[in-house]
């Protein structure tokens, strides 16, 4: 297997279920009542943790056949160390954690666009890649900026961000097994042309 056919066979799904999470915890920061800005950083550290273990095991699981695979392992164990730091320093301000996350965002985007410059001739559609780190930058610059903006504000830009974000990356892992589809259906007439014996066109002397 090819590194082209291998990364899609091999990752889809798993990016399937960072978007899914992502745009769940963006829909809940806008329908949820009454959620205090200390419940939504503790929500977004849950979500940071669950989204940087999928893209540790994702990056993990490719370490054998794509060469920057380690630019992945660390955005993941950024998050995973992130979301137990919302939850393990309950004495750290919501101001701090802001900044960490703020921080996590811009250093996890420049690293997906990273790797996805480096990933371009191992995939197609590596722009969702590109995107949703810059997403990620201008998020964490957003949040430095405006820490203080207010309550309310803190919580729909953290909503949009999840949301945007979380349909690019829905967006990768559809155009991922759409591709996994198509090099299946490829194969498919190869795999059978090649079992089936070869008819001798003349006849015995």
């Amino acid at each position: 297997m090819n590194e082209l056919t291998g990364y899609p066979n091999r990752g889809w799904w798993l990016f399937l279920l960072r978007g899914i999470v992502a745009i769940a915890f963006g829909v809940a920061a806008f329908v949820w009542p009454t959620l205090t800005l200390t419940v939504l950083i503790a929500l977004f550290g849950a979500y940071v943790f669950v989204d940087g273990a999928f893209g540790l095991a994702h990056a993990i699981r490719s370490r054998g056949w794509l060469p920057h695979w380690w630019l992945g392992a660390l955005e993941g164990a950024l998050g995973v160390v992130l979301g137990l730091l919302a939850f393990l320093a309950p004495g750290v301000t919501a101001f701090v954690l802001l900044m960490i996350i703020a921080t996590w965002a811009i250093i996890g985007g420049a690293l997906r666009i990273a790797l996805a410059i480096w990933m371009r001739r191992e995939i197609r559609g590596e722009w969702f890649l590109i995107v949703s780190g810059a997403l990620s930058i201008l998020f964490g610059v957003l949040l430095f900026v405006v820490p203080e903006a207010g309550i309310l504000s803190v919580i729909w830009l953290i909503g949009f961000y999840a949301i945007l974000f979380g349909g690019l990356i829905v967006g990768l892992a559809l155009r991922l097994r759409r591709e996994t589809v198509g090099l299946a259906r490829m194969a498919s007439p190869m795999s059978l042309g090649a079992g089936r014996p070869i008819e001798s066109g003349g006849k015995g002397v």
